[in-house]
């Protein structure tokens, strides 16, 4: 029976925010614990023992992520060290990076030293926010995913004898942090040069990849890199190697790397204007497409082979 009584407000604050097939059970249980344990503290105001054991209980909201194990924190505790040491190395190798080929860019284009001073703030101000706030996201979407739960059993379940070198440790964490920049890089590049049209022939300004990319190859391009991106983000976070993520990263390897090669094979790559500027004359051999299409296979079944011997080295 529903009425407005602080019981009844307080369990409806409750249930609203939790899963609707765990709403009836979790009410009928917060009535009967009010009121057992208001009972049992034999006050002589009923209504002060009821406001007594609810102030006790606390906030509803809080109550309710516990029922619905619902983190209230954007990253908690398990997954926040990682945020941070992944944060630190992607402000502080690849920003850098970035930063600096926009400048090389600006000066190249414009041949002008307040616009590159220019493109060096605007870069490292918009870039950064856009690396803070994408990973936050990532790392959000972890925490609130089964991964964030597993990741919390790990350390639940840590000793010391889990404590890797130091060595060790870094250079898996640079290693890391250098794999999510340069993808991520090449997804902001390949946008950007979409949108921006970098490269002036003439009076005009063009793409240097082919704007016909934009029409089919280029997109599963895309969803490969931030694939790729997505689950060394989450191996960082969560440190489990698992053959789940490994034949994840595969399918994400093989959704990049085959049409990329196949788009070099085919000597769709550039924007052939930009190749008929841009070399002046000269004829790219046929062999340099078939060679980089070769390459890029070869370094994308490495990283596979890579993936899954990790991964067999951990387990």
């Amino acid at each position: 029976m529903s009425g407005n009584t602080l019981t009844d407000r307080y369990v409806h604050e409750v249930v609203r925010r939790i899963p609707a097939d765990q709403r009836a059970d979790v009410a009928d249980e917060l009535r009967t614990t009010i009121a057992d344990t208001a009972d049992a503290r034999d006050e002589a105001d009923p209504a002060a023992a009821e406001r007594a054991v609810i102030t006790e209980m606390g906030d509803p909201i809080r109550l309710a992520a516990k029922y619905a194990d619902r983190p209230l924190a954007l990253i908690g505790p398990g997954l926040y060290p990682a945020y941070i040491r992944l944060l630190k190395l992607l402000l502080t190798t690849v920003l850098p990076i970035v930063v600096a080929v926009l400048v090389v860019i600006e000066v190249l284009d414009t041949n002008d030293v307040g616009s590159a001073i220019g493109a060096a703030i605007g870069g490292l101000f918009a870039v950064g926010a856009q690396m803070i706030a994408w990973l936050t996201v990532v790392f959000a979407l972890i925490e609130r995913s089964q991964q964030g739960g597993l990741a919390a059993s790990t350390v639940d379940q840590w000793t010391p004898d889990d404590l890797p070198e130091l060595r060790q440790t870094e250079k898996r964490d640079h290693g890391a942090a250098a794999a999510v920049g340069w993808n991520a890089l090449v997804i902001a590049l390949i946008v950007w040069q979409h949108t921006a049209e970098p490269y002036r022939a003439g009076s005009d300004r063009i793409e240097v990849l082919d704007p016909a990319l934009w029409s089919g190859w280029i997109w599963p391009i895309l969803i490969g890199l931030a694939a790729i991106v997505t689950l060394d983000v989450i191996r960082f976070a969560t440190g489990r190697r698992s053959m789940l993520d490994a034949g994840l990263y595969t399918v994400a390897q093989v959704v990049f790397a085959l049409p990329l090669a196949w788009i070099l094979w085919q000597q769709q790559f550039f924007n052939p204007v930009f190749l008929t500027h841009f070399n002046n004359g000269w004829t790219t051999p046929d062999a340099i497409y078939t060679i980089s299409a070769i390459v890029v296979l070869l370094v994308s079944g490495s990283e596979i082979i890579s993936r899954f011997r990790d991964t067999r080295s951990q387990s």
